[in-house]
């Protein structure tokens, strides 16, 4: 088979990496007992750093563990997209919309991002089960190259399908066919592997049903089940998150949920290990959570784990952790304040007031919040190390004001509590 061949490629192999446990969040208290003296080895993870860092330190516990990697790198746009971070703005004036860095996707040439998707792609198949399955979204600026990329570190038979997923949506193309639809690339570990075809099956199209039951030829003699339904064909049309207002994050080029769900439903049994290193709204983990799969999730902007600690908070669901990436060669991201160089800011009493614990109620109340203020979170046993998170508000997607009040649970009286504060821009404040 030809392989992909330029100037900088190198044999890919991990680097030295370490993961520092950051906080443990236990949705609206879900779980929290006192005393908390030990970290629980909780399945679930979101975790701040670069994944090149991330894989490699997750390599000696969990190499050839994870059932399924769901992949959506930067498609080698070569554009800077921002995130919408204000509230309750119309949604058809963009140009009053509050906006932050999201990520960039912009490189000097195809030898620089084939550099930076090479390796990745390696560990990503280190990390997989042997009966797991990698689906890696792109477009068409750079799926060509994957697609070779891939059949050498998997194999040309390990590939599985090649989806299409369509969409409508209004382009400034005026000289071609306007490009509506993303491409993904689906391969195996080996060649068993897990595909659930009856969880993903979908009704056969009215006028299908129609036809066989008013002809017995139809079909040339070949009936299916109607009442059963069919497996889906490998092109599929999900409308993009723009139009789908219950979802929409503000962050740049998050995936529908109904996709993801698609392709977890598929590839992966319940318990199983989900991961996204390229996580960005958290769409992936969110929709792991909600089918009853366990999920490792990444990314290396404070933006994207931002956005999906706060999704995962609006599930029922089990605690999880938020780690850092400590590695050799760790990508910095300018404006992030959630990297793994920088501590969290000490108080700043002049951006956030302080907050007053009442005691009879064991409720913590902020009184005049400061206007951006985005997310807040308390530990009431703050023993110096780690921030248990127990109660937390996020600022609603619409433009109602965050919640100013949380309840904490019963603990010792003399138990310092820790609060943590997140600005809209990214500033993060510890009140101990």
């Amino acid at each position: 088979m030809p392989s992909l061949t330029w100037a900088s490629k190198t044999t890919p192999q991990p680097i030295r990496a370490a993961l520092e446990l950051d906080s443990i969040i236990y949705p609206q208290g879900v779980g929290y007992s006192f005393p908390s003296s030990t970290n629980p080895p909780l399945p679930d993870q979101l975790i701040s750093g670069d994944n090149l860092s991330v894989m490699s330190a997750l390599l000696p516990e969990y190499e050839g563990r994870i059932h399924l990697i769901y992949a959506d790198p930067p498609f080698f746009t070569n554009r800077r997209y921002p995130a919408r971070v204000g509230r309750g703005e119309d949604s058809r004036q963009p140009r009053t919309w509050q906006l932050a860095e999201g990520y960039p996707d912009h490189w000097p040439d195809l030898d620089a991002y084939l550099d930076y998707l090479y390796p990745r792609l390696w560990l990503m198949h280190r990390l997989l089960a042997p009966t797991g399955t990698l689906y890696l979204h792109l477009d068409w600026h750079a799926n060509a190259c994957a697609r070779l990329l891939l059949d050498e570190i998997f194999g040309p038979e390990r590939l599985l399908n090649e989806i299409i997923w369509i969409y409508h949506g209004p382009s400034p193309i005026r000289r071609a066919f306007n490009r509506k639809h993303d491409t993904l690339l689906a391969y195996t570990k080996g060649k068993e592997y897990t595909f659930n075809a009856d969880a993903v099956r979908q009704p056969y199209n009215p006028n299908t049903v129609k036809t066989f039951e008013s002809s017995p030829k139809a079909g040339f003699g070949k009936v299916p089940d109607l009442a059963r339904g069919k497996v889906p064909e490998d092109w599929w049309y999900f409308p993009v998150v723009a139009r789908l207002h219950r979802e929409r994050t503000g962050y740049p080029t998050q995936k529908p949920e109904a996709l993801l769900e698609r392709l977890i439903q598929a590839s992966s049994n319940g318990g199983e290990i989900v991961a996204d290193f390229f996580c960005g709204s958290g769409t992936t983990p969110l929709v792991a959570a909600r089918l009853g799969r366990r999920f490792i999730a990444s990314d290396v902007t404070f933006r994207a784990v931002h956005t999906t600690r706060c999704r995962l908070l609006e599930l029922p669901a089990q605690p999880f952790r938020i780690l850092r990436s400590r590695g050799v060669g760790e990508i910095s991201t300018e404006g992030n304040n959630f990297t793994t160089s920088q501590p969290f800011d000490r108080p700043r009493e002049e951006s956030f007031n302080l907050p007053v614990f009442q005691p009879s109620t064991n409720n913590l109340t902020l009184t005049n919040p400061a206007p951006d203020l985005d997310y807040w979170e308390a530990d009431p046993a703050w023993d110096g190390q780690v921030f248990r998170s127990v109660a937390q508000a996020a600022r609603p997607r619409n433009n109602q004001p965050i919640g100013t009040t949380l309840s904490l649970p019963n603990v010792p009286a003399n138990q310092p509590i820790c609060v943590r504060l997140v600005s809209v821009n990214g500033l993060q404040t510890q009140l101990d």
